[in-house]
């Protein structure tokens, strides 16, 4: 599925999907001493570690071609079947992806069984209420993705206990995913923008669209949210999830 969707969709994803270096900088705290790192469903490459030896895998041989030359070396392989034997890496790293596997559970249970020291993940509460975009524009958002991000209990029953530490995403954050522009509404009236959010590919978002930007110029958006102009980050639910076992 994630193939299929990626090689529809991520033909100019790297333009808007650029990494923030703060939510890197996190990450790589998180990654701590490995020396080793495999990033499963690497995409085009977003927050994989320098000064290490990283493997990426990613089915998409669309995600596969925006990698930069500089890149780690990559391989096309669903995160359900990984070809590695066990704890063949230091960590394994999941940015952003789960909620495309169709497998998850297995996908976990593969990236703990190639871990040596930790498994780190950035991504998405489901139990959070979101933001003002799912909320008052786009609810069928929340209804798709919902469903499709595992739980904190669920990552933390495939993969053993974890830490959950909470990534505020800051007002000007470089990485164009769904809660990126949550203080630059007007961002997300660009089509191009939306086509680098993958769940904007399974809705017609129109309507949501021209209230949005009917909100926009008339102030409705500005009376009801001007508040958050001011804010420099602000909690919408991602987390970095990291499980350690030795």
């Amino acid at each position: 599925m994630s193939q299929a969707l990626y090689d529809r969709i991520g033909v100019g994803y790297s333009e808007y999907r650029r990494p923030d270096e703060r939510i890197a900088g996190r990450i790589d705290d998180a990654l701590g001493p490995s020396r080793s790192v495999l990033n499963v469903g690497a995409g085009a490459g977003s927050y994989e570690p320098t000064g290490r030896f990283v493997v990426a895998v990613e089915p998409s041989v669309e995600m596969v071609r925006q990698r930069s030359r500089m890149a780690a070396q990559s391989m096309q392989a669903s995160a359900d079947r990984l070809p590695f034997q066990d704890g063949s890496f230091d960590a394994v790293l999941a940015i952003l992806t789960i909620h495309h596997w169709s497998r998850r559970d297995q996908g976990l249970a593969e990236m703990r069984r190639v871990a040596r020291d930790r498994v780190v993940i950035f991504t998405w509460d489901p139990g959070h209420p979101g933001f003002w975009l799912v909320q008052d524009y786009f609810p069928e958002i929340l209804a798709i993705d919902r469903p499709n991000f595992p739980t904190l209990r669920e990552i933390e029953t495939a993969i053993g206990p974890t830490e959950v530490l909470a990534l505020p995403i800051p007002a000007d954050c470089s990485d164009g995913f769904l809660g990126a522009y949550w203080r630059r509404p007007e961002t997300y009236l660009d089509a191009r923008a939306r086509a680098a959010i993958s769940t904007f590919s399974k809705f017609d978002s129109a309507v949501g669209i021209a209230r949005l930007r009917r909100d926009l110029d008339d102030g409705t958006w500005s009376d009801r949210y001007g508040a958050l102009l001011s804010l420099p980050e602000l909690d919408i639910g991602y987390r970095l999830v990291t499980a350690r076992f030795v």
